[in-house]
């Protein structure tokens, strides 16, 4: 107690409460990705805690808008068809974060890479993770984005790295996907060959229910008959450069021509139209002026079928001076038509493609959306409840069928161990999570997610709360204080259904002591070392139910 040397009074607080173990976040994600609005390809990533899309669409942008084209109906009744245009560069970080929010996320990290403009690049992903390695919050890495790098190897490099800071940094745990569901490829990839109780790997993608963002003005229109194209003109010179120049305005691939008959000089030059084809009759000897004054008559009778006559240069020049086949007039393409150009002119059409690009929903690997169930199983249940066994949301379903057989191989690998956790469509349950295993499938200790992460939650927790010792005297009061904090926490978690045991003695042991955990020598070298002990409840994964035939006693 302090020493008083002045007269007067005094007052001390005498602190009376043991301290206490806080209990850390057990699912707040980072995802790693590509932004609207993200850093240059030379700048560093940015990284930012959001709570909502709301956040994220202000701090980064909107969606990589899809391309689409529209073909209008080959008959009248029917849909018009929608084709994707596979896009440069799939960027998907806005998708995943809205499928996250949709499958109960609360809370989380973003770290932009690069913007829309960039060309992905495993290094900037690198970058980002490194960026993230600053952080303490995030508890789940999330790589949804990178999924789409090529070769898979360097997504998997990727994935390496995650799990080496995973285990480097012992506060998280990555969600990983099966590049382009190629389980073959995932399974021999060797850079998932260490610190595989750090991470669990889902498939297949799944078809979600998020409409696809688009520009109108990039939908492209495709035209079933020319007839409903917008019309263009082509012209032809005779007798250039003072003879008459042809001018044909029509459909693209219409086809027009011109022949010319030389035939009398005495009579005047006539015109015909048919199918596309102007043929001058009588052109003997006659000028561009000649034809230009026929053809007004010509023209004003009705026939010209799209085609005009006007006079090049001083029209006095002949046009032949023997009969000309058919000549082509060449017309240019049909100019580009969009969805917002056909708006205010074809209503109808404009509103059934609308309806058909309503249609066109997202494909994303599953990992965003385990993120968000992660999130919710912890939230409802706790860390310690597997997520397993629990739906899907906001999806039409997977995007392959997994079969028990199929099953078989994805989560029990005898060879590597790297188990595959898969997501299943089950009639009249929809789509289920199926599967909790780590990659280390095989390991009898980190076999299951729910316990890896059950023993991060309490080891950081720990962590973090016996900050208070260091420093503190290496005696027997900071021995009891440490002791007491863990196992209240313990006996807590025990209560909440987190520890496996009839009583808390079964459930877990905290040991520390001289003696006990400790040598004198450890003491002299500043060490206190608490032994603590966890039976962590395991997830029921085989339900065996063994009937028999019981013969009649009466």
């Amino acid at each position: 107690m302090p020493v008083y040397r002045t007269p007067g009074v005094y007052i001390e607080e005498i602190s009376t409460l043991p301290p206490s173990v806080a209990e850390v976040a057990t699912a707040v994600p980072a995802f790693v990705g590509y932004t609207e609005s993200g850093p240059a390809d030379s700048a560093a990533p940015k990284v930012l805690r959001i709570a909502s899309m709301l956040d994220y669409r202000a701090a980064f942008g909107g969606a990589l808008r899809a391309k689409f084209s529209v073909a209008e109906p080959a008959a009248p009744g029917l849909p018009p068809a929608v084709t994707a245009v596979p896009p440069q560069n799939p960027f998907a970080l806005y998708y995943a974060l809205s499928h996250y929010f949709k499958n109960g996320g609360g809370p989380c990290y973003v770290v932009s890479v690069g913007n829309y403009g960039n060309a992905p690049s495993k290094a900037r992903f690198s970058a980002g993770l490194a960026a993230l390695e600053k952080e303490d919050e995030p508890t789940l890495l999330v790589l949804t984005d990178a999924a789409a790098l090529l070769p898979a190897s360097s997504y998997y490099e990727l994935c390496g790295e995650a799990l080496a800071q995973c285990r480097r940094l012992g506060d998280r745990f990555t969600i990983l996907d099966v590049h382009g569901g190629a389980v073959d490829v995932f399974r021999n990839d060797s850079n998932l060959s260490a610190n595989l109780m750090y991470g669990a790997a889902y498939h297949p993608y799944l078809q979600t229910g998020l409409a696809s963002e688009y520009d109108e003005a990039a939908v492209d229109i495709v035209r079933q008959s020319p007839a409903r194209l917008a019309n263009v003109t082509g012209t032809l010179t005779l007798g250039a450069p003072n003879g008459v120049t042809i001018t044909y305005t029509g459909a693209p691939g219409s086809g027009p021509g011109v022949a010319v008959n030389f035939g009398r000089k005495t009579t005047a030059a006539t015109f015909t139209v048919v199918g596309g084809l102007l043929t001058i009759v009588d052109a003997n000897s006659k000028t561009g002026n000649d034809l230009v004054t026929a053809w007004a008559a010509f023209k004003t009778a009705g026939g010209a079928g799209g085609f005009d006559l006007t006079r090049s240069g001083d029209g006095t020049g002949t046009i032949a001076t023997a009969d000309l086949p058919r000549t082509s007039i060449s017309l240019p393409a049909p100019p580009g038509e969009s969805l917002a150009s056909i708006r205010n002119t074809e209503t109808a059409f404009y509103n059934n493609a609308r309806a058909m690009l309503e249609l066109q929903r997202v494909t994303l690997p599953p990992s965003a959306a385990m993120a968000g169930i992660y999130a919710r199983v912890d939230r409802e249940r706790g860390v310690w409840k597997a997520p397993a066994n629990v739906g899907v949301l906001a999806v039409l379903g997977p995007v392959s069928k997994i079969t028990d057989t199929e099953q078989d191989g994805l989560n029990i690998d005898e060879t590597a161990g790297k188990s595959i956790n898969a997501i299943r469509a089950f009639t009249g349950k929809g789509t289920l999570v199926w599967g909790a295993r780590t990659l280390a499938g095989n390991d009898n200790e980190w076999r299951y997610v729910s316990v890896r992460r059950l023993f991060i939650m309490i080891e950081e927790s720990a962590r973090k709360a016996t900050a208070f010792a260091v420093f503190e005297p290496n005696d027997a009061g900071t021995w009891l204080k440490v002791k007491a904090m863990i196992e209240s926490y313990l006996y807590g978690l025990w209560e909440r259904g987190a520890l496996a045991g009839a009583k808390p003695e079964s459930a877990y042991f905290v040991r520390v002591g001289l003696g006990t955990t400790m040598t004198a020598q450890d003491v002299l070298n500043g060490n206190l070392i608490v032994e603590i002990g966890i039976a962590a409840v395991r997830p029921a994964e085989f339900i065996v139910l063994r009937f028999s035939h019981k013969l009649q006693t009466e």
